[in-house]
């Protein structure tokens, strides 16, 4: 459960600011902004199927934003390719996409762009977190968890190769009763990434796991 200063922070940042009809190439979806703070340039996105039913197990993506890959299509991670597939699933299957504000796996744009001129050197992401002094992945989904209780959405089937995306939710209070693999095929230059993630992450990459 959400208890103390992680229940007001969570539940404060999940709050419903705006929302209105998108249609996208997948079909309608309806966008919503979330956060605190009217003046907030980057708040927590949520796109959801106008034919959700919160009654049921419904279909979820969280997704930490990205935008190298998930504007500019970088070929050094898998980010961009995932979030749209998850967008096929969710527009088939009725679902509900979450869009985390936390670059970079929560370390921000510019420290991401600092940690890409260390990989240039041969470093993985973990060791170029390490070289800045960062920690390999500080994402955080207490405000996702709150902004499915805010919809009323209690079970959820959940897109994601993550465990901690799994654990995550389940923290606080979702249940989540299945895991859909969303396996992308490695480029040269996303190899590494994918396996650094599946050996040091333990990320799920396989269809078997």
């Amino acid at each position: 459960m959400i208890t103390g200063s992680n229940k007001l922070k969570s539940e404060d940042l999940a709050k419903q600011q705006a929302e209105a009809l998108l249609p996208t190439e997948w079909g309608d979806f309806v966008i919503s902004a979330h956060t605190d703070d009217m003046g907030d340039y980057t708040p927590h996105i949520v796109l959801k199927h106008p034919a959700l039913d919160e009654e049921t197990a419904v279909y979820l993506r969280v997704h930490s934003e990205c935008i190298t890959g998930d504007i500019f299509h970088s070929q050094k991670c898998d980010c961009g390719e995932q979030l749209q597939e998850s967008m096929k699933i969710l527009a088939e299957q009725k679902g509900i996409l979450i869009y985390l504000r936390q670059e970079g796996r929560g370390i921000g744009i510019i420290n991401k762009l600092k940690a890409y001129k260390h990989q240039e050197k041969g470093l993985d992401t973990i060791q170029a977190n390490e070289a800045l002094g960062l920690a390999s992945d500080y994402r955080e989904y207490d405000v996702a968890a709150a902004i499915l209780k805010s919809l009323k959405i209690e079970q959820v089937r959940l897109i994601t190769n993550n465990p901690d995306k799994v654990s995550g939710l389940s923290t606080f209070g979702i249940e989540v009763i299945e895991r859909i693999p969303l396996i992308i095929a490695p480029t040269k230059n996303s190899a590494g990434y994918l396996r650094t993630k599946q050996e040091e992450m333990g990320h799920l990459l396989s269809s078997d796991d």
